[in-house]
């Protein structure tokens, strides 16, 4: 399934439930949340519209990569009450990889979705906070757990007990983000690179080394070797692996067709 544009030509913030915006960079299908009245809190309008977003992106051959961003200043600073609770689930269990273009705050569901993408770039000045308990609340999108995963059980729970904020230099030593940026303009020049280089890797090969990653992360160290070699096996039988082969050989780049 091919994907089409959403843009409607309104202004931006017209609508009160938002709007998600698709444009393509070759292979990478880039989303942006564009709701700056709300702060791009996500609504259940665009929830629907990412969900099914994402299982196009899934089917569509010609998609290699996802990015995610907001519009303005903000990243997301959470979702309205009524989500449907596979929103964030539908971005993590995407086979290919996906960026979080963590372009200013991400706060409480807005965070817990950032932490679903595979990569997270963001400026300096952009803030990271998980802030529900103050309301009684507690995230419910995976965020203590992928928080976790990523940091570790302390820092988690003083970003949840405290409900500070962090910035972005903090995020990048911690390991909640894995690229840095000081300003907008490095910023899109960093995420040009990132997106360039991801889309010269083998499509095929970078789905079961990412499927290798996440699943091997709960398993024994036996358990993930034995994984990674039959994902390895399994790799050997495309023709991406065989013009990966006669590229080096003939000292090219080579051309995936993701088959």
């Amino acid at each position: 399934m091919k994907m089409k544009s959403n843009r409607t030509g309104r202004r931006p913030g017209a609508t009160a439930d938002g709007t998600v915006d698709i444009s393509r960079r070759h292979g990478c299908v880039i989303v942006t949340l564009n709701r700056p009245t709300a702060d791009n809190r996500i609504s259940s309008a665009m929830a629907e519209q990412l969900i099914k977003l994402a299982e196009q992106v899934e089917d569509d051959d010609s998609v290699q990569m996802l990015a995610l961003t907001g519009t303005g200043d903000i990243f997301c600073a959470g979702f309205d009450v009524d989500i449907d609770q596979r929103l964030v689930e539908s971005m993590a269990m995407l086979t290919k990889p996906t960026l979080a273009i963590v372009n200013g705050d991400a706060f409480d569901e807005g965070l817990e979705l950032a932490l679903a993408m595979d990569l997270r770039i963001a400026p300096a000045r952009a803030r990271f906070a998980l802030t529900q308990l103050a309301r009684g609340l507690m995230p419910h999108f995976g965020g203590s757990q992928r928080l976790t995963r990523l940091v570790g059980s302390a820092q988690t729970l003083k970003m949840l007990l405290t409900g500070a904020p962090i910035d972005g230099l903090e995020a990048m030593r911690w390991g909640l983000i894995t690229y840095l940026s000081d300003g907008p303009a490095t910023l899109a020049r960093c995420v040009d690179g990132i997106i360039r280089s991801v889309l010269e890797r083998g499509p095929i090969a970078m789905r079961l080394a990412k499927e290798a990653v996440l699943k091997g992360f709960d398993m024994t160290l036996e358990q993930g070797i034995r994984l990674e070699e039959d994902l390895y096996a399994l790799l050997q039988t495309t023709a991406d692996r065989n013009e990966g082969v006669r590229a080096f050989l003939e000292k090219r780049r080579p051309l995936f067709k993701g088959a």
